[in-house]
């Protein structure tokens, strides 16, 4: 039996990660058996998954899934909280920091809204960025990996379209020299021609040796960018391996993605 039949039979298959082991090492990112409640409301119920360094993996499920709440644990956001498991970073212990904290090792969050600040144009959002954490990429880099951002410089940044937007809140994260690069729905809304560049724009990320965990509901697009998948169901992985393989099973699809 394969390990999807194993997973889909509800058993735990060889590619899901129970605890960690005794005198275990982290990967280049680890979240052992993480738990998180949004006050009553045990939302994440003991995710395992480990991502190396550079790779790109999809976290998908429906809606409800406990995707996004699984993002916002790895960020140290006020909201899941954390109250059992382990999160690695580089062999940092995120699980022990606070959200200022987590962003000055390396973890960079788009969330979903974006949050452009309003009032400030392009090139303002960006060096507020840089203000923050001084080490990241200069203005004139990121304008290279982002020239529709360079010709709307002087423009203020929430007046722009949804797909530029989108990349300004990608390009203020990538600004601080980030190591994990967290992506919560980046393709929600936009024209397919959109999701497209910004396709492009991550696989650029990936050569850079950024490690990236998306959410995104469009997941067959997910699963052509991602190297790996991890599937959520009701706060729990009941998938974890290549991308390829949730591509290629109709019947995990149905049974996890209802596509």
């Amino acid at each position: 039996m394969s390990v999807i039949d194993d997973q889909l039979a509800g058993k735990t298959a060889p590619g899901i990660k129970p605890v960690k082991p005794q005198g275990g090492a982290p990967a280049f990112f680890s979240a052992w058996d993480m738990h998180a409640y949004y006050g009553e409301s045990y939302i994440v119920q003991g995710v395992n998954f480990d991502v190396r360094e550079g790779e790109i993996l999809a976290l998908l499920g429906r809606n409800g899934a406990g995707k996004t709440s699984t993002l916002r644990t790895i960020a140290r956001m006020d909201d899941p909280q954390l109250t059992h498991g382990e999160i690695w970073l580089d062999h940092k212990p995120l699980h022990e920091m606070k959200s200022f904290e987590a962003a000055q090792v390396g973890v960079g969050l788009v969330p979903e809204d974006r949050r452009i600040i309003s009032g400030l144009t392009v090139q303002e959002n960006l060096e507020l960025s840089q203000i923050a954490e001084p080490k990241g990429w200069s203005i004139e880099r990121i304008y290279d990996h982002f020239p529709r951002l360079a010709e709307r410089r002087n423009q203020e940044g929430t007046t722009m379209s949804g797909g530029e937007q989108q990349m300004l809140a990608l390009a203020r994260v990538l600004a601080r020299d980030i190591k994990l690069l967290l992506l919560d729905e980046p393709y929600e809304g936009l024209a397919p021609v959109i999701v497209q560049e910004i396709e492009r724009i991550l696989e650029g990320v990936k050569e850079l040796g950024i490690t990236t965990i998306i959410v995104e509901q469009n997941a067959i697009a997910a699963l052509h960018l991602a190297d790996r998948a991890v599937i959520l169901d009701m706060g729990e992985v009941v998938f974890d391996g290549a991308a390829q393989e949730v591509l290629d099973n109709a019947e995990l699809r149905h049974e996890y993605l209802a596509i």
